[in-house]
């Protein structure tokens, strides 16, 4: 039988499946309404068929699993199946087709986990997690952000740049700017139509000072081998959760800080981030960037397991024993985190303006376009060439159109939020 055979094969018994298992639920979840919403390439339905079989897989295989024609494949034939089909499936949307391989059954899934590397290793975005794992380190991941002025939502998609018909743009994460009576905050999604904090979906959030010089990004988990507690509580209005399974917390893993203008000259703004979640010795040669390589929700599987009094909801504490059986990750609390500066521009005499060298990436002028190096110390004894090597770069191509161009020890996660510091208002340094 040939490959495509089989995936199509593949791709039928994948939609009985959640056919099956949307059946059996019943509507009751309230988190299924918005899975189809966004485009045409985005993640709720993809993680929705992936997860189906994995809640099932929690508790016992269903009937539906074991009666699978392709369930009892022999584990050498299966994996030569799934790494022809990872293989050849390399760009979006056909790489989907590896999401489907996931979404069969357990030994699918399993087998799928060891050959789909993480994005550092293979530089292919395949899963959600992907996008809180590090980049690759010979060469930046390519993505564009889109800006809706009506709705102050940012949409980031990976390509080189928008599609003609936006049909094979895939959809990464989605952000939208809540404005409140003091000050607004930046509430970052995996669909572009739920921003909710006990949503599923629910990737992180970008907080803003009053004066617009300084940010602090939170992420909806903590950082992989590492202990961190939440920096803020829950608010009232985030108190009720919609399923006791999805804990709430925002933990504190960057901050972003943009130098105050006093005489409000017109120069390139002054950033510089702090990245408390990634140590600085991790740009050394040999050095490793923080990397999970569960699911986004990883945590619901310990939620699921804590007893719950009646009435009251599961009080989840965060500790080294409930995150990770590997103690090191206090270690990494202890060393000193990675600082990454915006790189200086050259005054241009001919052009009369600071210019910056995006390699044709960035075409129009902006105060929001910036590249961004590592800023080390010393003692690290850092080649001079990966000081100078742009970690992160972002700037405008066209009306509402950005380009953001991020690598290793940057996510997609950590990188869109920086970017995102770029179009709040900033009245103390403009």
């Amino acid at each position: 039988m040939s490959l495509k055979s089989i995936v199509r094969e593949l791709k039928e018994m994948r939609d009985g499946i959640g056919s099956m298992s949307r059946r059996a639920s019943g509507g009751s979840d309230g988190r299924g309404g918005h899975g189809r919403a966004g485009s045409r390439h985005s993640w709720p339905g993809l993680w929705a068929e992936q997860q189906q079989p994995q809640r099932q897989g929690l508790g016992q295989e269903g009937p539906q699993q074991q009666q699978g024609r392709w369930a009892n494949l022999p584990p050498e034939l299966l994996l030569d199946v799934i790494q022809r089909v990872e293989g050849s499936e390399a760009t979006w949307p056909a790489r989907r087709q590896v999401v489907a391989c996931a979404a069969v059954c357990r030994s699918w899934r399993e087998i799928t986990k060891e050959v789909v590397k993480t994005l550092e290793e293979c530089g292919r975005i395949t899963f959600p997690i992907s996008l809180k794992q590090p980049g690759p380190r010979e060469h930046p991941v390519q993505c564009f952000v889109r800006r809706d002025r009506a709705t102050s939502t940012y949409l980031l998609y990976l390509g080189l740049s928008p599609s003609l018909h936006g049909e094979n743009d895939k959809l990464l994460l989605a952000a939208r700017k809540v404005r409140r009576a003091a000050r607004t905050s930046f509430v970052i999604s995996l669909v572009p139509d739920d921003f909710s904090h006990s949503s599923s979906t629910y990737v992180g959030k970008l907080k803003p000072n009053f004066l617009g010089t300084k940010f602090t990004i939170f992420d909806s988990q903590p950082p992989s081998d590492a202990v961190v507690l939440p920096n803020n509580k829950p608010s009232k209005r985030q108190s009720k959760q919609v399923s006791p399974r999805l804990p709430l917390g925002n933990y504190n893993v960057a901050t972003v800080t943009y130098e105050l203008t006093v005489l409000r000259n017109r120069g390139p703004r002054r950033m510089q981030c702090t990245m408390h979640s990634i140590p600085a010795q991790c740009i050394q040669e040999g050095g490793k960037a923080p990397t999970p390589t569960g699911t986004i929700q990883s945590l619901d599987e310990q939620a699921s397991n804590v007893p719950t009094s009646k009435g009251k909801e599961p009080a989840i504490e965060f500790s080294s024993t409930s995150l990770s059986a590997d103690l090191s990750g206090l270690a990494c609390l202890r060393e000193a985190p990675l600082v990454l500066k915006n790189k200086a521009p050259r005054w241009h005499e001919q052009l009369q303006c600071w210019c910056l060298n995006f390699r044709g990436r960035v075409t129009v002028a902006s105060v929001k376009n910036f590249q961004l190096v590592a800023s080390v110390d010393p003692s690290l004894n850092v080649p001079a060439v990966e000081q100078e090597k742009v970690i992160l770069q972002f700037g405008k191509i066209g009306k509402d159109i950005f380009t953001m161009d991020y690598r290793y020890p940057l996510s997609a996660f950590q990188a869109f939020a920086i970017c995102l510091t770029s179009f709040d208002t900033k009245p103390a340094c403009e």
